[in-house]
């Protein structure tokens, strides 16, 4: 079977059985901040699991695209090495929440796999967890496996968690048997050993528990199931394959990779293994980046940045030195791009990011490589056998440089290097990376909602911004339910019924007032802790509330004006930014507050003062058209075949809401916007700049913000004029003039300080000093700025002819040396060997030429303490 025909198979197949089929979820885990990526199928219905989302189905199934490189289900060291491990893959699942348990989704199992795939029963062992007699029974007795071919196992193989905490319970494997030459031995112990000689083909996972954070385990609201097949897996024994990498999946990537290096694959050989690495990693690297993550220090995109840099090297190994993974990201969209179309559009933004990214690393294993000869050179210097595994990280964390390249390069010189304290220093980097990524939700004690998540909360604010009527359902104070909240409490509100915004896709939640004939109340802060779910965090002004009364809600209007301004101009902004800059622009974060805007998205390079003028120009001319904004709910398929954007961090129901100005936007989204272009008023750009690698950010205003500060502006540049004394055409002309007399001012300074200074010099008639038959001058220079001190240095270097000259200055609370040698004792001692010894004494650090070096350091006190040490320093050193 073609890989499509598999896929098409098991859609087709539970679709048959009453499964809803859900599409794929992005790789950033959606309303998830516990997860780094998407690792599995169940991802996307963990609250579904947990009870606290509604949905209008009890059975689905999906082909969900997954990454393993970090964490509990990480297989990250063992790709290229092993045939069935990858850091992306695909997975097929179905899931039942609260339908169907353990009998029926074992019988579609078995069903799908011998009747619709065909795949015979003699070739399939089955493990169950060690405590599960009913599964070993309905494998036994009710399909007729036979007792020795279903192997207990304890946790560690049969127990299935989504993570640290969440949803979990016993699980079921089938293991299908690849080749009995493979590995003689036990079956059973060769499935625990992770024996090539089978491949772990299905997961049935028993959802029956939830782990909270102290690792108590609780029912879960109905027991459910959710099943895992690696597509790549199935694809290799339905194509009677022997590794993962044999299939139609990886092969085409593989020739082109070796088309590239001229290597012809299997050769049996280490190298082998490269090829893999790169072949799988090419495919994570182009659905992150697709998925719009980017390379960067911390978080998702470091892994990014690490995939892309291990690829790089493997290929350096197979002698492809420079930049070349980028020009393979294509090969991987022609091959996913039947199940993937969205790919096509973000092709050649793809390939950029990842040669932009491949560049940066080819820089800076440049830098790194003379770094490490500098600390080769050092330990001959020292006499030391080995180098420190604190460098080599360092090293490694800055530059990227491998720790396998810096020993082969460290062995060369023949000294050996510090492995255990690299990886001691690795460990204490984890670490840190996993405290970074503190995990925990927005809101992340949601015990509290799932005892009120059966609430009905109904959204009205698109029709009125005042709901004279609304119940109060539920009462929270300090994460607990109440039964009333009273004057002076702080707590959360509930209502059946209401006019506010729950903060999403960016606009931040309305705020307003809560009242009735005894109560009153401010409300502070708006969400949804949980989906459909609306929280009013309120401060009670006066009186108090019970559950069951009722209460005006009024939301502040002025308020929802201007966030309704500030995200219709978001669209347009967004919009515009396509236009001008190219399709591969996407949103990379958003928000939209009362007071301003800001947008964040991908781009690469700079943007131009003439570009930000043409994407603000064409806001403001949409503006002007006083295009009609319309809404309405439709479909999520229906809305992306008619163009709608959807931004790739949202997650979105089956129905959505869909804002359209006129053909020039079309974008998926549940904000509040006004009713025309025209009520927006003015849009005004107020800065733009790089937050991260090929990530920038506009922040802008509208309506009577921007025309403040375009006032603002005004005013300021009438005082400038007032200053000037000029007209406002006359302005540069006049700014030029004051420039160039500053310029002129600061060199008649300059040269006053510099005759001053020698003077001073002089003055005291110090004699220069003789050191083992060589001059050394050495001087505090008051007056001087540090760049002034070289030029000063310079000059008595070349009075002095043959010699060393040491300067040191104060200027703004911070002392600077310099130390000059003449060319003809370089080969008896270094300027930037005796600025290395000086530094210290000024609190600071130095470095330079052999011929000339500098210092700088905060401790100004001990300036005259370096002058004075000097001479002693360079006996030393000549000694």
């Amino acid at each position: 079977m073609k890989v499509q025909e598999i896929r098409a198979a098991f859609l087709d197949f539970f679709k048959g059985k009453g499964h809803k089929i859900v599409k794929s979820s992005p790789l950033i885990p959606q309303g998830d901040p516990s997860l780094l990526f998407t690792n599995a199928g169940m991802n996307q219905f963990k609250n579904i699991f947990l009870g606290l989302e509604k949905t209008g189905y009890k059975r689905a199934a999906s082909i969900q695209k997954c990454m393993r490189v970090s964490g509990k289900h990480n297989d990250f060291e063992e790709v290229g090495r092993s045939s069935k491990h990858h850091t992306f893959f695909e997975m097929l699942g179905n899931f039942s929440f609260g339908d169907y348990f353990k009998k029926k989704c074992i019988e579609y199992s078995w069903e799908i796999i011998l009747d619709v795939y065909k795949i015979s029963s003699k070739k399939l062992y089955i493990t169950v967890y060690k405590e599960d007699d009913e599964a070993f029974d309905i494998w036994n007795k009710d399909i007729g496996i036979k007792e020795d071919r279903i192997f207990r196992f304890g946790k560690e193989e049969n127990y299935w968690s989504m993570g640290n905490t969440g949803p979990c319970g016993p699980c079921s494997e089938i293991h299908y048997e690849l080749d009995p030459e493979y590995e003689k031995g036990d079956p059973k112990k060769l499935i625990e050993s992770g024996s090539d000689r089978f491949i772990e083909l299905w997961n049935l996972v028993f959802m029956q528990f939830n782990r909270d954070e102290n690792g108590k385990l609780h029912s879960l609201p109905a027991p459910s199931v959710d099943t895992g097949m690696g597509l790549e897996r199935m694809v290799t024994v339905l194509q009677k394959k022997k590794s993962n990498y044999d299939t139609e999946l990886f092969m085409p990537i593989i020739n082109a990779v070796c088309d590239l290096c001229d290597y012809e694959y299997p050769s049996l050989k280490e190298n082998d293994i490269q090829i893999r690495i790169i072949s799988d990693h090419l495919r994570a690297i182009s659905f992150l980046i697709g998925d719009g993550i980017m390379p960067a220090n911390e978080g998702r995109g470091y892994v990014l940045r690490r995939l892309i840099r291990r690829a790089f090297r493997a290929g350096n190994r197979l002698g492809l030195n420079e930049p070349f993974l980028f020009k393979l990201t294509g090969c991987v969209i022609d091959v996913m791009k039947a199940s993937y179309p969205e790919m096509i559009s973000s092709a050649s933004y793809i390939s950029t990011v990842c040669q932009a990214e491949e560049k940066r690393f080819y820089a800076t294993l440049s830098a790194g490589l003379k770094t490490l000869q500098l600390y080769i050179s050092e330990a001959k210097k020292e006499k030391e056998k080995i180098i420190s595994g604190e460098r080599l990280f360092k090293l490694y964390d800055t530059h990227g440089f491998p720790l396998e390249l810096s020993k082969e390069l460290v062995e060369e010189e023949k000294l050996s290097i510090d492995e255990s304290s690299f990886y001691n220093e690795m460990e204490k980097q984890r670490t840190r990376a996993r405290q970074a990524w503190n995990g925990g939700a927005k809101h992340s004690d949601i015990e509290a909602y799932k005892k009120i998540n059966n609430l009905n909360n109904r959204f009205l604010g698109y029709k009125t911004d005042i709901v004279i009527d609304a119940e109060i359902q539920a009462l929270l104070k300090n994460g607990a339910k109440v039964e009333r909240l009273k004057k002076g409490d702080k707590g959360e509100v509930f209502l059946n019924e209401t006019p506010f915004y729950a903060e999403a896709g960016g606009q931040v939640g309305d705020k307003g007032i809560l009242k009735n004939a005894h109560f009153s109340a401010l409300v502070e802060k708006v969400f949804s802790p949980i989906p459909d779910i609306i929280s009013h965090r309120v401060k009670v002004i006066s009186g108090d509330i019970r559950i069951g009364e009722s209460v005006e809600a009024a939301i502040d209007k002025g308020r929802r004006r201007s966030l309704s301004k500030n995200h219709s101009a978001t669209h347009l902004l967004h919009s515009s930014l396509r236009q001008i800059l190219g399709d591969h622009v996407k949103q990379a974060g958003s928000l939209v507050s009362p007071f301003r805007l800001r947008f964040d998205f991908t781009h690469f390079d700079s943007i131009t003062t003439k570009e930000i003028k043409a994407i603000e120009s064409q806001v403001n001319k949409k503006i002007q058209e006083n295009i009609p904004i319309t809404t309405r709910v439709t479909s999520y398929e229906q809305a992306i075949k008619e163009g709608a954007v959807a931004i790739f961090e949202e997650k979105y129901k089956e129905e959505v809401r869909v804002v359209t100005m006129s053909d020039f936007s079309k974008e998926l989204c549940g904000g509040s916007h006004v009713e025309n272009t025209g009520n927006i008023g003015l849009f005004k750009i107020i800065s733009e700049g790089s937050i991260a690698a090929g990530i920038r950010r506009i922040e802008a205003l509208t309506g009577q913000k921007a025309v403040e500060y375009v006032q603002e502006n005004e005013d300021l540049l009438l005082e400038i004029q007032q200053c000037l004394n000029s007209s406002r055409d006359e302005i540069l002309s006049q700014l030029d003039k004051l420039k160039f007399s500053i310029k002129n001012k600061e060199k008649e300074n300059k040269t006053l300080r510099q005759k001053i200074a020698r003077k001073n010099i002089q003055k005291k008639g110090e004699e220069t000093r003789k050191i083992k038959n060589i001059s050394v001058f050495a001087k505090i220079v008051e007056g001087l700025n540090s760049s002034e001190l070289r030029e000063m240095a310079d000059e008595f270097k070349q009075k002095i002819k043959s010699g060393i000259v040491i300067l040191g200055t104060t200027s703004e609370n911070k002392a600077s040396l310099v130390v000059a040698v003449t060319n003809d004792l370089l080969n008896k001692i270094k300027a930037d060997e005796i600025i290395r010894r000086l530094a210290p004494f000024i609190g600071g650090g130095g470095g330079g030429r052999s011929d000339f070096a500098q210092a700088g350091g905060s401790q100004t006190e001990g300036l005259s303490r370096a002058i004075k040490i000097s001479s002693s320093i360079i006996e030393k050193m000549l000694d």
